[in-house]
């Protein structure tokens, strides 16, 4: 049976480890970025939709690049686009101190569009290499294991966020009444706040820069194996068009890209505007980033968890399941009042915690090792989901009330349609299965 077959085999367990390292490294940008959005909109003075533009760039970089990656991957090895993308990866971190010199949002955004340039690499690369460091019958409880330290470096993000970030922020501070004073201040006391605030959101990605490229040292000096997308397969390798006409006839796969596409916009648009939700309630930043916090815990604990469970059953089943409990949660965010309101949204993360791998997963499960890199990618490409939704989300709300109800919380119907589309994908590979 499946579940007595080690998830690892004892020669990949050192790279499986190393590699495991970069989805904590990725998911620390992430979240980092995440709570960036409220940020940017204060201090730069901007609008909802506008300061989501952090999110656009964020997510466009994977859109850009992950055919690319894939393409360079295919042509080198698994080690090479790793390097690589660590590389960009230090690089955009970098960029962030003539970003905070300028004082230019849409420098800021530059640097998050390179810097993702990098984790389209590692994302294009770690996931498909994962799966393959054993049998293919536990790759996707694999995965889930390996994703499963996504959100520890996603909870070391909102941290720095919470406690570094967030409460340094003189642009952020408020008067008896619970209203910013930074709107009300003359302009040269804005310039002097807008730099140090700057300065304050770009020390943790310089320091961050440091980490990755310590980590490119690191894997620079392992010896990485061979697995079975790196061996020649006799009969020749399939060409880029045998390979898209493969994966486009795959139904499951086919299905699985656009699932993956709606599931990465509504996460983000639910970490994203936590903090929106809880400041239309009076609830400042620094302390509504700890809601942030608790939703990533929730959403670490669910991985685990789920990671367990899928021994006994089925992960297209336990994709469905959860997937009804995200679409449940998201309305009570949508309709419930006040405070209960809020603890539905920051549910909604432990409902999430097994969605992103277990759609890789089921997405790749059927597809042939020969097209499984340029599969990777595209699953890849569909994060652009988190680029395209959170301005949506942005605009609904700036409008401040939509049928007489608070527009934060009737924007949080876009996640829900999100949240069907994924329950609707798990029933039917659920269904395609059995058949």
């Amino acid at each position: 049976m499946s579940e007595k077959k080690p998830l690892v085999s004892r020669k990949y367990l050192i790279p499986f480890i190393l590699i495991t390292s970069l989805f904590a490294l990725w998911g620390f940008a992430n979240d980092i970025t995440n709570p960036m959005v409220a940020a940017f909109q204060t201090v730069m003075e901007l609008s909802a939709a506008k300061a989501s533009l952090i999110q656009f760039a964020f997510y466009g970089g994977y859109a850009t690049m992950a055919i690319p990656a894939a393409l360079f991957i295919r042509k080198y090895s698994y080690k090479s686009g790793i390097l690589l993308g660590l590389g960009l990866y230090a690089f955009g971190a970098f960029l962030f101190m003539p970003a905070a010199a300028y004082q230019n949002f849409a420098f800021f955004c530059f640097s998050l569009y390179i810097l993702t340039f990098g984790l389209a690499f590692l994302e294009t690369t770690a996931n498909p290499f994962i799966l393959s460091l054993g049998d293919k019958e536990t790759s996707t409880r694999r995965l889930n294991m390996a994703q499963a330290f996504n959100p520890v470096g996603s909870l070391s993000g909102m941290a720095v966020a919470s406690f570094i970030v967030l409460p340094n922020l003189l642009s952020d501070k408020r008067n008896e009444a619970g209203e910013i004073i930074f709107s009300g201040l003359s302009e040269a006391e804005k310039a002097g706040i807008r730099l140090h605030d700057l300065a304050v959101i770009r020390d943790p990605y310089v320091a961050l820069g440091l980490v990755v490229l310590c980590v490119f040292v690191i894997i620079a000096l392992t010896k990485m194996p061979t697995v079975r997308e790196d061996e020649k397969v006799d009969g020749g390798a399939h060409t880029v068009k045998q390979t898209l006409s493969n994966l486009w006839h795959n139904t499951v796969y086919r299905e699985g890209v656009f699932t993956q596409m709606c599931y990465v916009a509504a996460q983000i648009m639910v970490w994203t505007f936590i903090i929106q939700y809880a400041d239309n309630l009076g609830i400042n930043k620094a302390v509504a980033q700890t809601y942030n916090i608790v939703a990533m815990s929730l959403n670490l604990t669910g991985r685990f968890v789920g990671t367990y469970i899928m021994k006994f059953v089925n992960s297209r089943r336990l994709l469905t399941l959860f997937g009804v409990g995200a679409s449940l949660c998201t309305l009570g965010a949508v309709f419930l009042p006040g405070i209960w309101g809020l603890y539905s949204l920051v549910l909604i993360s432990l409902f999430m915690s097994i969605m992103f791998p277990s759609i890789y997963g089921i997405a790749l499960e059927d597809v042939d090792t020969q097209d499984t890199k340029l599969g990777a990618a595209f699953l890849v490409m569909a994060i652009v989901g988190g680029a395209l939704m959170p301005p949506l989300q942005g605009y609904v709300i700036d409008q401040d009330t939509l049928f007489g109800m608070p527009a934060e919380n009737i924007s949080f119907l876009l996640p829900f349609i999100c949240f069907v589309v994924v329950t609707t994908y798990g029933y039917r590979a659920l269904k395609e299965r059995r058949a």
